[in-house]
């Protein structure tokens, strides 16, 4: 779930353990509550490319970034039951995440608060590529009783932060290009449809800053070498939540440049507005067939 501020992180936490009414399988929900919105998102994003596409004709992507490192700013280990327990954490962004545990491990509420304290001067405000083995080692000697803990801890922040820095990508229209000129030659057309991937993509700028709303880049501007001989319009909205949205289109080089921006800006304006309001375009008909 997501929380406004540490106030209401500390109001989460006494929820969570009023007598522990809340089951595992009650907190798991909390987390699914989240990712339906993402999902909520992800559609939403999906479907405006495949618009996007359809009016410029021309191929269209959109992507969600963060706009900044994602870190944890807080952790909290609560006994639960014997054996039993929950790890809270908080990230940057307000972001709560928990995991249930279960060991045959004989702790009391000290020893917990203990590594609690532990793991707050040694984890905070670290992106994962810094959680290394030498850490995992001091944080284990200075754990106590609760030694068994650290490495499945370890070991799921890991994985939260990587999952929070993973980019929601969508690419449509690929085979539009070949209605354009330049890509009659079938060698050259191939080569570009081939690239004209996510991975070829993920050169190109994950953000844009607040004072940039547009970036063109054109032909050898380009980041990416498949896309050489092609031009890249891209234009931001904010999300909220520290999570930026960027929508594009690709095409050849003498595409109407003031026409292409002015489409995506009006797209990006109407999706801040939507994602600001917690608004999302209902899904099209083409997509609830998907889901059936």
């Amino acid at each position: 779930g997501r929380v406004p501020s540490p106030a209401g992180y500390r109001l989460y936490i006494d929820e969570l353990m009023q007598d522990y009414r809340l089951s595992f399988d009650e907190t798991q929900s909390l987390n699914q509550t989240m990712q339906v919105r993402l999902q909520e998102f992800d559609t939403a994003l999906a479907q405006v490319g495949k618009l996007i596409s359809k009016l410029t004709n021309l191929p269209a992507y959109a992507l969600t970034a963060r706009t900044g490192a994602v870190t944890i700013k807080h952790f909290e280990i609560l006994m639960a039951e014997a054996h039993s327990f929950i790890l809270v954490l908080m990230l940057s962004g307000d972001v709560i995440k928990n995991k249930h545990i279960k060991l045959p491990l004989d702790v009391d509420e000290q020893d917990l608060k203990l590594l609690s304290a532990v793991l707050n001067a040694s984890l905070t405000e670290l992106p994962p590529e810094e959680i290394t083995p030498d850490l995992l080692a001091r944080i284990t000697r200075s754990a106590g009783s609760a030694a068994s803990l650290v490495p499945i801890i370890l070991d799921y922040t890991v994985e939260v932060l990587r999952e929070q820095r993973e980019r929601g990508f969508y690419m449509t229209g690929q085979t539009r290009l070949l209605s354009q000129p330049e890509y009659r030659d079938v060698d050259k057309a191939e080569a570009l449809l081939d690239g004209l991937d996510e991975k070829m993509l993920s050169n190109l700028p994950a953000t844009l800053e607040q004072n940039t709303p547009v970036q063109i880049m054109v032909g050898p501007e380009n980041v990416a070498q498949g896309l050489k001989d092609t031009s890249v319009v891209m234009t931001r909205f904010d999300i909220g939540d520290g999570m930026q949205g960027l929508i594009g289109v690709v095409g050849p080089t003498r595409m109407d440049y003031a026409q292409i921006t002015a489409r995506l800006s009006y797209f990006a304006e109407g999706l801040g507005r939507m994602f600001g309001k917690n608004e999302l375009p209902p899904a099209s008909e083409e997509h609830q067939q998907e889901e059936k």
